[in-house]
């Protein structure tokens, strides 16, 4: 049985250059573009308005935001290679400090690249150009790490391309250049499972709510799905046939969404292992896609990308 989604709402030219990344509140859609400006928009409002813009958030543009589960801590990741910080109050958007990945040793631009947020904003976990994963205290001094894992000889491990946390903390997982996926362990600071790659790059990965899951794609075009208690490869969800970008799961963990390189977005159903939703509004790469969590009747979830715009879709309840 398939799923209908309809599109809602477009806002065009969100951004003026291609949209990199998103991140949702309960209240709120976060996106940030190759532009020093990272937009908030309204998702609770008719016609989902601009509500406010961070100006000159990061100078060269901005690669990955993040939110905690929570909805109170952002944190983006600009191409100079710093990091903000920013606190969300009702539904406002104000600047709570920088990260300070390279305090006293020049910082440099492959220090901190995909970034991700534990569910209360406390813990920040972030990807390096050498392939180390480290884990920051937001709340805490935030030049000391307080893990840093290696995934290959010192400096030159493959390059991080994505990174999350798992909801309770306990799990880091990321996905390097090489096609490799790794998950650490938060409470031993060890290495969890190194997990059977897709060969090809790593795009995305990402846990499930309930944190028994852990997805992964890539340039492969194949999903892989893993199970988190023992590291084993659960099944692969094909049918994309360019590269895959973002991946992002529903609230309730019975549906993954993904975007890819020739700007298709698809719903997947984990139970039946199956496509359940294709929608291409652009043929333009999908940078990013994401569910806004669940505060209607209806699901909706977001795509954007190289066509500059932000793309609404809700299910079709027929009501």
């Amino acid at each position: 049985m398939s799923k209908q989604y309809l599109t809602t709402h477009t806002i065009d030219n969100a951004h003026i250059t291609d949209i990199f990344s998103l991140a949702a509140t309960p209240t709120a859609l976060l996106s940030a573009s190759g532009s020093s400006t990272i937009h908030i928009h309204a998702t609770t409002q008719p016609n989902i308005p601009l509500a406010q813009s961070l100006t000159g958030a990061h100078k060269l543009g901005c690669h990955h935001i993040a939110v905690s589960h929570n909805g109170k801590i952002a944190a983006s990741a600009g191409f100079g290679g710093e990091v903000k910080i920013w606190k969300l109050e009702g539904g406002d958007c104000q600047p709570f400090g920088e990260l300070e990945p390279a305090k006293g040793a020049g910082k440099g631009a492959g220090e901190v690249w995909a970034i991700a947020l534990s569910e209360d904003g406390r813990y920040l976990a972030s990807t390096t150009a050498d392939g180390r994963i480290t884990v920051w205290d937001i709340f805490g001094d935030r030049s000391e790490k307080i893990q840093e894992y290696e995934t290959g000889s010192a400096g030159s491990g493959s390059f991080g391309l994505c990174v999350d946390l798992s909801r309770d903390g306990k799990y880091t997982a990321s996905g390097h250049q090489s096609g490799a996926v790794y998950v650490f362990n938060n409470e031993t600071g060890r290495l969890q499972y190194s997990l059977p790659g897709l060969v090809k790059p790593i795009r995305a990965v990402a846990f499930s709510p309930a944190g028994t899951r852990l997805a992964a794609a890539g340039d492969a075009g194949i999903i892989a799905t893993y199970d988190t208690m023992h590291g084993e490869h659960v099944g692969n969800l094909t049918g994309h046939t360019a590269w895959i970008t973002s991946i992002d799961w529903s609230d309730t963990g019975e549906y993954l969404l993904s975007g890819a390189f020739d700007g298709k977005v698809k719903v997947w159903s984990i139970d039946r292992c199956a496509c359940v939703a294709t929608h291409s509004e652009t043929d333009k790469a999908l940078w990013a896609v994401k569910w806004l969590p669940k505060t209607a009747r209806n699901e909706m979830f977001c795509t954007a990308g190289a066509n500059r715009s932000l793309t609404f879709y809700r299910e079709a309840t027929g009501a």
